[in-house]
């Protein structure tokens, strides 16, 4: 079982550095060898050929506006198979951003067959532009980082549980 955990975002815009900071505290703690940490910031290319490596499950760490109250906490499971987006152009040139969603579709056309994939995300409360060049997080979103970490970690010793349980080489935690 090999598990990546991919913090995602953009530093100049605000709380979009969310995903970014939730790596950087996770990379100062002990993870399980089968864990590995990635600050990918914007760096779309560098996640699709992560993805290629074959990992059985991916937790992306983004922010993830979803219409609820500043620093909320989000774990969704994200189908990385699905069809949906499909007549977009599957590779974003952009180098000064990342969707995601067309890293994981880059990375299927590309050859890739996706694991599991998880979203730990954040509500952000303020999202710099371009030109403002807003760099650090809000007080509100700095102030749940730790609590996603924390949720992270949980989500890969759970992981990591059930595939030994699945193996039948697991002990009772």
């Amino acid at each position: 079982m090999r598990v990546l955990v991919a913090g995602i975002g953009n530093i100049f815009h605000g709380d979009d550095a969310f995903g970014v900071e939730v790596a950087n505290s996770l990379l100062r703690r002990t993870l399980p060898p089968e864990a590995r940490v990635v600050d990918f910031g914007i760096r779309g290319f560098d996640l699709a050929y992560a993805l290629l490596d074959g990992y059985d499950v991916t937790i992306l760490v983004d922010a993830t506006a979803r219409g609820s109250a500043p620093g909320t906490l989000y774990t969704i499971e994200i189908d990385g198979n699905a069809p949906a987006g499909l007549e977009e152009p599957p590779v974003d040139l952009a180098t000064h951003g990342m969707n995601p969603m067309r890293v994981l579709r880059m990375a299927q056309v590309m050859g890739g067959t996706l694991g599991r994939i998880l979203l730990v995300g954040c509500e952000p409360e303020t999202l710099g532009s371009e030109e403002e060049g807003q760099m650090g997080l809000s007080a509100t979103v700095s102030a749940v980082v730790d609590t996603a970490a924390d949720k992270v970690e949980e989500l890969v010793a759970k992981i990591l549980q059930e595939s030994r349980g699945a193996s039948g080489t697991g002990a009772a935690a």
